[in-house]
């Protein structure tokens, strides 16, 4: 058995800019700024939320900008074995910590391992 839940709204910013991109969504969303470069690179920007909420990441991007999801879990290969058995593909693994996928209807997202501590209420229980 594994655990997974849809944790993170990722804007996908083509824009070299993110401390301008990070101002703008934080002021639009209502959110103030965790931090414009969160893994050192300045390719990640995150948002402040409340532990219920969704994770707003923003990453900086050389495809076009528009917006993904990640669904979070603790078992990743079961995660996305199980997403491949509703018709998803896998389009890349990335920086040795999550799957790029495609679904079925042609959306990328992603398969990350979890975000926060807990999972809380709202994840679903696979077998």
């Amino acid at each position: 058995m594994h655990r997974s839940r849809l944790c993170t709204i990722v804007i996908d910013c083509q824009n070299p800019d993110m401390a301008d991109a990070t101002t703008f969504w934080s002021r639009a969303l209502g959110k103030s700024i965790v931090t414009v470069d969160q893994d050192g690179d300045g390719r990640y920007a995150e948002l402040a939320t409340a532990d219920d909420e969704l994770i707003v990441l923003l990453q900086r991007v050389e495809h076009e900008s528009r917006v993904h999801l990640d669904i979070e879990t603790d078992d990743l290969e079961a995660e996305v074995e199980r997403l491949e058995k509703l018709g998803a593909t896998r389009v890349a693994y990335t920086r040795d910590r999550w799957w790029v996928m495609q679904a079925p209807t042609g959306h990328r997202f992603c398969v990350v391992r979890r975000q926060r501590e807990a999972f809380g209420p709202h994840a679903n229980l696979w077998e």
